[in-house]
C-alpha cells in the first residue's frame, strides 16, 4: 500500500511532510505535491504532518478522491523529486480552506 496526496494540498504546498519521509517519495509541481506510489514505503509519517489533511493510504483515499491515486503515480514520473522543506505560498493558509480546488491543479 501506498500512501497518496489528495486535492487538499493543492494551492497550498506545504512541505512539512518532506522533511519527515525517510525515503524521498514526494515530488513537486508548480502549486500541489505528489507521492511516487513505487518509492512509498508506507511509513506513516507524513500523514500527522500535513496541516491540510490532504495524505491519505491509499485503502483509504475519499471515494470523491480516488482519482489522485493515478495521478499522484502520473506525475510523480515527471516531476522532480523534493527532499527538504521549503516555505509556502504565503496565501496558503486562505486556500487551505479552500474545496474543490481540482480545477486549478497546474501540471
Amino acid at each position: 500500500m501506498t500512501y497518496v496526496v489528495t486535492e487538499s494540498c493543492i494551492k497550498c504546498k506545504y512541505t512539512d511532510c518532506v522533511d519527515v519521509c525517510p525515503v524521498d517519495c514526494f515530488h513537486e509541481g508548480p502549486n500541489f505535491l505528489v507521492i511516487d506510489p513505487d518509492e512509498c514505503i508506507d511509513c506513516t509519517l507524513c500523514v500527522a504532518e500535513c496541516p491540510v489533511e490532504a495524505i491519505f493510504a491509499e485503502d483509504d483515499v475519499p471515494e470523491d478522491q480516488r482519482a489522485f491515486t493515478a495521478l499522484n503515480a502520473e506525475l510523480a514520473k515527471t516531476w522532480k523529486v523534493i527532499i527538504e522543506r521549503k516555505e509556502s505560498p504565503a496565501d496558503a493558509d486562505e486556500w487551505a480552506k479552500v474545496k474543490d480546488k481540482r480545477a486549478l491543479l497546474e501540471r
